[in-house]
């Protein structure tokens, strides 16, 4: 069973955190709608969606994928780059609680979920204004006898290493060259985002589907004919607010209870 954690948009979203865009104004019912569609995709993907209820007073909250890194050992709530967002941590430790063993980025480390990117036993770690070195050896001391490979990558120019690039594959990444080095990620092929789209690089993949913002075809089409299934989620409202598809959801399999 296929896990999905989400949460409502909130009310107060158009109080949220940005750092690379400009305020403009987003529509909360079209945003609402938009989340309500992703998840329905995500059911229909087979995962078992578990939405939490709506955090009135915290706008970012329905960025889930930021306060926690799941792993299939282990759950690590974060701390987050913006302190504005720390108070989202109670609520998803409490939803992951029944699904994982949990651990704690601790001050005076900061870290967003969405800086990490993991494709098999590799764990990449984006250096961004919201994550920082002292995580990453925080992360390193938690993973240290779970064979994983943590690794710090610089990131410019966007927000998050998600932002540059994600998994279509367990060998195949999604990238935009301009925002990261693909040589700091070894051993990987590549797909690059059409150029004329350049935040494309952020897409979810659901067992063989792969979920890619519908605002961005042509890297649509590029992901297509390099023999992948794909499929359009418009997430248009909460990019406005720095947020992506990848963004809205924490996907992880059930603990086997055997």
């Amino acid at each position: 069973m296929r896990i999905a954690i989400t949460r409502a948009v909130s009310p107060s979203i158009a109080d949220c955190e940005l750092t690379h865009l400009e305020r403009s104004p987003i529509d909360l019912d079209v945003a609402r709608a938009q989340h309500a569609a992703y998840e329905a995709v995500l059911a229909d993907l087979g995962c078992r969606v578990e939405r939490l209820q709506v955090e009135p007073d915290l706008p970012d909250s329905v960025f889930v994928e930021d306060i926690a890194v799941v792993l299939d050992e282990v759950a690590i709530i974060t701390r987050p780059g913006a302190e504005s967002r720390r108070g989202e941590r109670s609520s998803i430790q409490r939803a992951l609680e029944p699904h994982r063993r949990l651990e704690h980025i601790r001050a005076p480390g900061i870290l967003d979920g969405g800086d990490v990117l993991v494709v098999q036993k590799d764990i990449y770690v984006g250096l961004s204004t919201r994550s920082d070195d002292e995580a990453v050896r925080q992360l390193k001391l938690i993973v240290a006898d779970l064979g994983y490979t943590v690794t710090g990558v610089e990131v410019r120019g966007c927000l998050h290493l998600k932002s540059a690039v994600t998994a279509v594959s367990e060998d195949t990444l999604l990238i935009n060259p301009d925002w990261i080095d693909a040589t700091d990620l070894p051993g990987h092929a590549f797909i690059q985002v059409d150029p004329a789209e350049r935040s494309a690089a952020n897409v979810v993949r659901v067992g063989d589907t792969v979920l890619f913002a519908a605002a961005f075809p042509r890297t649509g089409e590029r992901i297509s004919a390099a023999g992948f299934d794909v499929q359009p989620v418009d997430a248009s409202e909460l990019a406005k607010a720095e947020g992506a598809l990848t963004c809205c959801s924490l996907i992880f399999e059930a603990p086997d209870r055997n």
